[in-house]
Formats: C-alpha cells, sequence, structure tokens
C-alpha cells in the first residue's frame, strides 16, 4: 500500500527537520524518512553538538589548569576523566535527538526510518535492513541529505590512525599526538579539544594562514591565542603522503619555504573540509543537474533539473552550515505551500568555537578591497571593555566595516569571548538593512561584552565613545 504525501522529506538532519515541522505547519501532510536510527544528521550526532559538549567540558578543564588562579581559586591538580566527558557527550546529544523525535509527533509529521530512494516522479522507496519496503508517494520531494568527510588520496581514512571529525569525537584514549590536516573551523576546534587534554597537536594548512576565507585580522589573531595555548602551526605546507614508524604516523610532505617536512603523530584527523552527500541512484534516477564540487544545482526557489524535487542545506550551494541548512528548510517549505519563503545570504554568520571564538557575518576587509568598495572601518578591543576585564577575558576585538557614502553594515568581525552570541546582533542588523549608526546608536546595557559591538559600530560611523 503506497502512503500519499503533500511532501516527503530525505533526510533528517537540521535542514530535513526544519522542513517537516515547517511543512506541517502550514497543514502539508509530510513524511520524513532518516537512515539514522536517530534525528538531527550529522550535526546533532557527529558534528554541531557533541563538539561543543567537549569543547564546554575541555573548556572548564582548561581554565582550572589555567586561569583559576588568577581568580583566586586553589585546588590541588584536576583530573580529566575522559570516559566521563565523553558519557555526558553522549547524554546531550540523546536528548536533542529526542527532542526531535517528539517535535515529529507533536506536529504530526510520520517518520519513517531507512534509506531512502526515488526511481520515478513522486515516489519515495524507504529500504531497512530485513524489513519490507515502505514506498510514499510525494507531489513535493525535498532533498536534504547532507554532507560527508573529503578523504584525500594519500591519506585515506583508517579505524585506528587516520580519522575523520566523527572518529576524534569517538577517541576513548587521549593520544600522546595528533596532526590535524586543514586549519578551517573543524580541525581548529576538535585540535583544541585534544590539546586541553594533553595531546600535542600540530596543524597543518596548505595556505599561508588558518581559515581561510575569514578575515586576515581574525584569523592571525586567533592563530597567536591557540599558538600560545600549545597548538603548532604548520603553514604553506602540503602533505603528499605517510609512512609508519614504531612510534605511530610520520606524514610526508613539502614546506614552501623549508623545502621537505616530516611530522610525526599517533593520530592524524583530516578536516579538509566536506564534500555533498545524496545517494548514487538519487542522482541517476532522476538525472539532477550538478556543479563542478558535486553541488545540485537549484534555482531561486531550491527547485532542481528534476519536476516537483527540491534540494537545500549542503547538497546545494552556499557554506555548509546548520543555521543555513535550517533557513532554507524552513524557506522551500512555505514556498511549496504557496508562500514567499526566502533565505537572505549576506546575513548568514559563520562562527569558530574555539577560546577565543571567532565569529562574522558579511564581507571581510580583504573582500571588499578586491571589489574596491569604499568603505569606513571601526574597531574595539576586548582589553578596554569593562565586563571583559572584570570576567579575565580581554583578547580579541570587534571590527565593524560600513560602506563609506551610506553607512550601511558591509562586515562584521570578531574574536574573543562570546563571539558566538555576540556576532547575532550584527546578523540582526544585517537582516534589516542596518547601518553602523543604528548599531552604534543602540543602547547597550552595561557592563556587557556587546558594548564592544556598539563601540566599534560607533567609529566605523563617526568616533567611538570609550576609543582613543
Amino acid at each position: 500500500m503506497k502512503e500519499l504525501y503533500d511532501v516527503g522529506i530525505i533526510g533528517g538532519g537540521p535542514g530535513g527537520y526544519v522542513a517537516a515541522i515547517r511543512a506541517a505547519q502550514l497543514g502539508l501532510k509530510t513524511a520524513l524518512v532518516e537512515k539514522r536510527t536517530t534525528l538531527g544528521g550529522t550535526c546533532l550526532n557527529v558534528g554541531c553538538i557533541p563538539s561543543k559538549a567537549l569543547l564546554t567540558s575541555t573548556g572548564h578543564f582548561s581554565f582550572l589548569n589555567n586561569q583559576a588562579i588568577e581568580h583566586g581559586i586553589t585546588f590541588e591538580k584536576p583530573v580529566l576523566d575522559l570516559q566521563a566527558m565523553m558519557v555526558r557527550k553522549e547524554q546531550v546529544v540523546k536528548k536533542l535527538t529526542g527532542g526531535i523525535a517528539e517535535l515529529m509527533n507533536h506536529n504530526g509529521v510520520d517518520l519513517f526510518f531507512g534509506e531512502g530512494f526515488i526511481q520515478k516522479k513522486g515516489e519515495i522507496i524507504v529500504h531497512r535492513e530485513n524489513q519490507e519496503n515502505s514506498i510514499l508517494q510525494a507531489a513535493s520531494i525535498i532533498l536534504a541529505t547532507g554532507s560527508q568527510p573529503v578523504e584525500l588520496p594519500f591519506l585515506p581514512f583508517t579505524s585506528e590512525t587516520i580519522i575523520d571529525s566523527t572518529g576524534a569525537l569517538e577517541l576513548t584514549k587521549i593520544p600522546g599526538s595528533m596532526a590535524v590536516i586543514g586549519s578551517g573551523p573543524i580541525g581548529l576546534e576538535l585540535g583544541s579539544v585534544w590539546s586541553r587534554c594533553g595531546a600535542k597537536v600540530d596543524v597543518v594548512e596548505i595556505l599561508p594562514e588558518i581559515l581561510p576565507g575569514w578575515d586576515k585580522q581574525i584569523s592571525a589573531t586567533l592563530k597567536k591565542a591557540l599558538t600560545r595555548q600549545g597548538l603548532a602551526f604548520h603553514l604553506s605546507t602540503t602533505i603528499t603522503g605517510y609512512h609508519i614508524d614504531q612510534k605511530g604516523i610520520v606524514l610526508e610532505g613539502k614546506d614552501s619555504q623549508v623545502g621537505a617536512v616530516e611530522i610525526s603523530a599517533e593520530k592524524v584527523l583530516v578536516a579538509a573540509g566536506r564534500k555533498p552527500y545524496c545517494p548514487t541512484p538519487i542522482i541517476e534516477n532522476l538525472k539532477l543537474r550538478r556543479d563542478q564540487g558535486g553541488r545540485i544545482l537549484v534555482d531561486d526557489n531550491f527547485r532542481t533539473s528534476a519536476d516537483s524535487v527540491f534540494a537545500i542545506g549542503d547538497l546545494i550551494r552556499g557554506p555548509m552550515l546548520a543555521h543555513k541548512a535550517e533557513e532554507e528548510g524552513f524557506a522551500v517549505a512555505e514556498l511549496i505551500a504557496g508562500k514567499a519563503g526566502y533565505v537572505n545570504y549576506d546575513a548568514v554568520p559563520g562562527v569558530v568555537y574555539t577560546s577565543p571564538e571567532a565569529a562574522a557575518v558579511g564581507k571581510t576587509e580583504e573582500e571588499l578591497k578586491e571589489e574596491k568598495t569604499p568603505y569606513r572601518k571601526g574597531i574595539f578591543r576586548f582589553s578596554a571593555n569593562g565586563r571583559a576585564l572584570a570576567a579575565g577575558e580581554t583578547e580579541g576585538f570587534v571590527k565593524v566595516l560600513a560602506h563609506k557614502e551610506t553607512d550601511r553594515l558591509l562586515g562584521v568581525h570578531i574574536v574573543g569571548e562570546m563571539a558566538s552570541v555576540l556576532i547575532a546582533e550584527a546578523a540582526v542588523a544585517f537582516e534589516f538593512g542596518g547601518s553602523a549608526e543604528d548599531l552604534g546608536r543602540t543602547i547597550h546595557a552595561h557592563p556587557t561584552f556587546s558594548e564592544a559591538v556598539k563601540e566599534a559600530s560607533l567609529s566605523a560611523y563617526d568616533k567611538g565613545i570609550h576609543s582613543i
């Protein structure tokens, strides 16, 4: 018997489950198909959430070891219980994935666990091991199958030594050393986790700076902070292969300045990016058009080249971020329901959850220079912020970039404590087409970290009050 639906969604990650909830809220009969046994996709199961749980736990451990004495707190040397830390991480994941399942039930979404395939228009086959397949008929189908780690041909993943981000979240023993290939958010965050635990961490980056594509002043400041914390960086370095010796794995590479290099480590984390994942039969059966990077091509309404089939999230253009996928899921559900769903891609923030954190929305100063866009810049350092001084978190700054003629916000870049929270007000200002003056004249509570955003905005508009 075939089930009939208005919307069928393949993939229960942030994009898929948000699309399911919104579609159901709008009165559409909705089915969600998920191949895992839990909802939430990579983000909740083996990505955003477990990594932040470990970053928080190891952040506390690092504070006790390095900053507590400055606050007048003394005690015997703290001991890290890795097993207990991992148990807590799993509890956080279980609570959140279970909560999403409750949301499905609350909103009347029919949930099917199994691998979703499409053989012909409007029909989803749900394959489950040792069970009869379910066949769903849907007037509209949304593909939200996400992405997977990039595997390097000269560093193929193994179960023990060369690992991806999922493997780095599941280690049962603190390695003596770890080499991280790639200095993007994933590499820096997981490198920080294991460095705080006591591992010697070497980060290898093919480009001359960390966080490729980010504002260079932000990346340079973060690199200095992470270096002081013990991470070692090998920039402008290309890895070409490896060999095994008695101590572990030895990476073979070339530094653009010194020539041949070797880096030894017990574990190698390959964090060289992610690539779209969509089952090959779906791509072939629907004859979906893709770009050179494997992303599915869609129009402004998320329609693919196949009739009544939509795609969102990591499968399509734009940054591979959970919150970007969520917005697309919300928008595509509204479009299918006949409403005016949209996503403002100029207002998608990015965050790195290291210590200090880094966050950004809009264009970098380098992009504005390349485009020859006239701009003004305002910078305010946390070392002059009262709340930051009281908290002992004075590293970093807020940078605001505004159009020289119209004062419209062009970019906001933050490195420092609570950057992931502070970037939200900048994103709101972008959403409403705000100016540096708008942010600078908005009343901010005192004393708060957010006052640094106000001061940087005033400096970009005219002159800051607390700036010299």
